[in-house]
């Protein structure tokens, strides 16, 4: 009998040591909660390569008898920068242009964004290529998702202007030298909506 309560009470020891040592292994780990949110982010940013106001003009003619020449008639010193985080209901975004002020007649003012290149990561936009500015909005870079381009020069999409003659309406007949004018063009990134 006294092998049986040794046995009994050996046995109610390890029992004893054994669910204490589940509960000391149960007590070395403890757990949190993290939440994590990923804010909207939409912001758009026009870069020089030396001052935003530019001048767009053709060349007048030496020589009685010739034209305008509008081949010259460009400029590429405007970057577009943009971030922006998308969300999963609209999943991308667009670049609109407008112009506000008059263009004066005679003459065609367009734009095109180059293909996207710099030091950004994401789903950059695309080109629409050609756009003729005018007041109303027209889209010049689609598609855009959760990106950035860079910031600065040399980052984003570089901006072609070119000033053409109109050739509808006999544009150059509609030509006057007392006609010059300054315009805004304003860029706006918003939802594909």
């Amino acid at each position: 009998m006294g092998k049986i309560i040794r046995i009994l009470s050996i046995a109610c020891i390890l029992w004893y040591i054994g669910d204490y040592t589940v509960l000391a292994q149960a007590g070395k780990s403890k757990s949190h909660n993290i939440s994590i949110a990923i804010s909207e982010v939409a912001l758009l940013d026009l870069e020089s390569i030396s001052s935003s106001a530019i001048s767009i003009n053709p060349i007048s003619p030496t020589e009685a008898g010739n034209a305008l020449d509008f081949s010259m008639a460009t400029n590429n010193q405007i970057w577009i920068n943009y971030s922006s985080i998308t969300g999963l209901t609209e999943p991308q975004r667009k670049v609109s242009v407008y112009v506000d002020g008059a263009i004066p007649d005679g003459v065609v003012l367009n734009v095109i964004a180059s293909s996207y290149s710099g030091n950004g990561n994401g789903k950059t936009g695309i080109s629409t290529g050609k756009v003729k500015l005018s007041g109303q909005v027209r889209n010049i870079i689609t598609n855009i998702g959760s990106c950035y381009t860079g910031d600065g020069i040399n980052n984003g999409h570089l901006l072609t202007y070119s000033l053409e003659l109109d050739k509808s309406n006999s544009g150059y007949g509609n030509l006057n030298f007392d006609e010059s004018t300054t315009i805004s063009v304003t860029y706006t990134l918003s939802d594909n909506n």
